[in-house]
């Protein structure tokens, strides 16, 4: 544990520059002393590395030293050759680098572990997208991607879910984010996270001035914060319906985002009773997709609003 803890400090150090020293351990979860206890091994090593006190101090390599390292593990071998073989590398225009970048890490891979990487590369695959995810919108990353490397502000051309009219905002970008096959550029706005689907954006200026994200907060802590919001957003209306149990799993598939626990199974019935929550009452019509193999048993409000969906269409077409 000590060596591979010694071994990531030296890459970090490598590729950050100097890291202040409570950065280093709560990135590999130890204390600070640990670390300054490792930065004295590896200088007892030969390594070139010094340590400095103070407001803008940290931890950094002498200029100028680098260090060749092959030594992965087993684990470590297979675990780069699981990759997304499509979508978010061939989108960000990196398709041929990733190919490039793994031929390179073979030819540097202790002999011994090269068939195991091999033989992951062509056994394990990764893809993100979804089954019969539709059309979509094409999406074009480059200058989303232009503004995220060069920590430039953004002016954004944006059309919301169900709008016809595009709104303009301007943005602090914090990164771009693959979810599920979906790209979302994460960024800033007057100082409060929000999050933008890629194929919404309608045009994409890069400004002159300069990107202002909040201090000490990283993509990942902007998307944590992001993502919640969408998952645990408070709901409106308790729903309770009785679906039949040939269809169990088709309504388990699409109302999955809606459950609040799985359905009530006593291995017998025809029907099996499930709780779902909405966030309005308007969006139960969905459940109309199952016709006369779901019920819905309460409340009172949610039944008339599928009585009302239903008593349109059947006008709609006996017109």
């Amino acid at each position: 544990m000590k060596a591979d803890r010694l071994l990531s400090i030296l890459l970090l150090l490598q590729t950050r520059g100097r890291v202040p020293a409570h950065e280093l351990a709560e990135r590999l979860e130890v204390s600070v002393r640990t670390i300054y206890r490792d930065v004295e091994a590896l200088s007892a090593s030969g390594v070139p590395v010094y340590a400095e006190r103070g407001r803008h101090g940290g931890i950094e390599l002498l200029a100028g030293f680098r260090t060749d390292v092959t030594g992965l593990t087993a684990d470590e071998s297979r675990a780069l050759f699981v990759l997304a073989a499509q979508g978010a590398h061939a989108a960000l225009g990196l398709d041929e680098a990733l190919g490039s970048a793994l031929r390179k890490v073979m030819a540097a891979l202790p002999a011994p572990h090269r068939p195991a990487a091999e033989a992951t590369s062509r056994r394990v695959l990764v893809d993100a997208s979804r089954w019969k995810g539709g059309p979509r919108q094409a999406v074009d990353l480059e200058r989303l991607q232009d503004a995220v490397f060069a920590d430039r502000r953004l002016r954004l051309r944006y059309r919301h879910s169900g709008a016809t009219d595009r709104s303009t905002y301007t943005v602090d970008p914090y990164g771009l984010v693959s979810k599920a096959g979906v790209w979302y550029l994460v960024a800033d706005r007057r100082g409060t996270p929000r999050l933008f689907r890629a194929d919404r954006v309608r045009s994409a200026t890069l400004l002159r001035d300069p990107v202002k994200r909040r201090p000490g907060v990283e993509l990942a802590d902007v998307w944590e914060v992001l993502r919640r919001q969408v998952e645990e957003r408070p709901t409106g209306i308790d729903v309770t319906v009785r679906v039949r149990r040939a269809y169990s799993d088709m309504f388990l598939r699409l109302q999955a985002a809606w459950l609040t626990a799985l359905p009530e199974d006593d291995g017998e019935s025809e029907w099996l009773t499930a709780h779902l929550a909405y966030g309005r009452l308007g969006e139960v019509r969905g459940l109309l997709v199952f016709a006369d193999r779901l019920e819905v048993l309460s409340p009172p409000e949610a039944r008339a609003e599928l009585a009302a969906a239903a008593a349109s269409v059947t006008e709609l077409y006996q017109g």
